[in-house]
């Protein structure tokens, strides 16, 4: 009986290897020239439906490569993903990424997605020194002015490196901001041409580090510059206040006088730790002087592409604050340092250069959707 049982079992085993070998000429002959012929899926879903044992895990692998030609399948169209649905999943990829910055449409007029109202006051703030605030509101302000708007940059510095940086003489000024500020002077008296068409300086000098001490039994010392620049604003498209590096009254007078704020940001691991005190000064200056003052984007200035440093720093901004940061960044360069000797902007200086090319660029971001007026 042993012998009979194991006959039976070859015998079983036979038959099983046969039935495998009549089912194996369908897929033998794709070596063949007929292989054109054998990936449409006419033949393999009969395969599927009669057979639930062992043949849908192997024949499932030949129907992908035929995957988009057999579109109608709704059990392939499931099994492929990439197929069928790849142009919904790439529509979905740009919005879905989490902390990247995506290029905004053509008709997006801010970083934020707020239009630009004209006329507009901007401060250039950051309590750190040394991180482009100078440097951003002059060039930027030249930049503006190349593209035909009528620009007005407030020194509000002691140092007033803007004052000198557009070519304009301490000693040859007769009135500043601080007689603005202190004697009460109408700022329009005080504005200086510069060297560049549409482009007009309030200049400062060394009296204005007094006023922060002068300022302080002042009634309503925070508004000061605020009355002086309304009586102005409708003069300019932009009108661009330099701030000192300080969060002190100077400051505040600045932050209260603008409609926003933009922070330049070196691309240092030090021009971070400022940046959250400097929020909560906006935040405060919001909550009590200036219902509506917000943060209307972030520059990177002072990138060194040949530093690892400087791209955690611009992907850590970008993380935390997404589209408030500029496209466009500031690199460090030499001929940006040069310029202010010279008292010209850095359009004038070395328009070819990495800086010029950089403010131009970052001068179209901060007015897209702003029209120019006449006059």
């Amino acid at each position: 009986m042993t012998n009979g049982g194991k006959d039976v079992k070859r015998r079983g085993r036979k038959l099983f290897s046969a039935l495998r070998r009549q089912d194996d000429p369908e897929p033998t002959p794709p070596p063949s020239e007929t292989e054109p012929e054998a990936p449409p899926a006419v033949s393999l879903p009969p395969v599927d439906h009669e057979s639930d044992g062992g043949g849908p895990p192997i024949e499932p692998v030949a129907p992908e490569p035929a995957a988009p030609e057999d579109l109608p399948q709704p059990a392939e169209s499931a099994r492929h993903p990439r197929g069928p649905s790849a142009p919904e999943a790439t529509d979905e990829e740009p919005v879905e990424l989490p902390g990247a910055v995506p290029d905004p449409p053509a008709g997006l007029p801010d970083p934020d997605g707020r239009p630009v109202e004209l006329p507009v006051v901007l401060a250039v703030a950051n309590q750190k020194g040394g991180v482009g605030k100078t440097t951003t509101a002059v060039n930027l302000g030249a930049a503006l002015a190349e593209e035909g708007f009528r620009v007005l940059v407030v020194d509000l510095d002691p140092q007033g490196n803007a004052t000198t940086g557009l070519g304009i003489n301490h000693r040859d000024i007769d009135r500043s901001i601080y007689d603005v500020i202190m004697n009460d002077t109408p700022m329009e008296d005080c504005v200086e041409a510069s060297t560049l068409k549409n482009l007009f300086v309030v200049p400062a000098t060394i009296d204005l580090a007094g006023a922060e001490i002068e300022l302080v039994p002042a009634f309503s010392r925070e508004l000061k510059l605020r009355r002086a620049v309304e009586g102005v604003k409708d003069d300019y498209d932009f009108t661009l206040v330099d701030c000192p590096p300080s969060l002190g009254l100077l400051t505040v007078n600045g932050l209260a006088a603008a409609d926003d704020v933009m922070v330049p940001i070196q691309c240092e691991y030090y021009a971070l730790e400022g940046l959250g005190q400097l929020l909560r000064n906006v935040a405060l200056v919001r909550s009590n002087l200036n219902p509506t003052l917000d943060v209307r984007g972030i520059v990177l200035t002072m990138y060194d592409a040949r530093t690892k440093l400087a791209d955690q720093v611009e992907q850590e901004v970008r993380s935390h604050f997404g589209r408030r940061v500029y496209r466009t960044v500031v690199p460090r360069t030499v001929r940006l340092s040069e310029a202010p000797s010279f008292g010209q902007p850095i359009i004038v200086f070395d328009p070819t250069s990495r800086g010029a090319v950089a403010y131009r660029e970052l001068a179209k971001e901060v007015s897209r959707g702003a029209t120019r007026r006449s006059g």
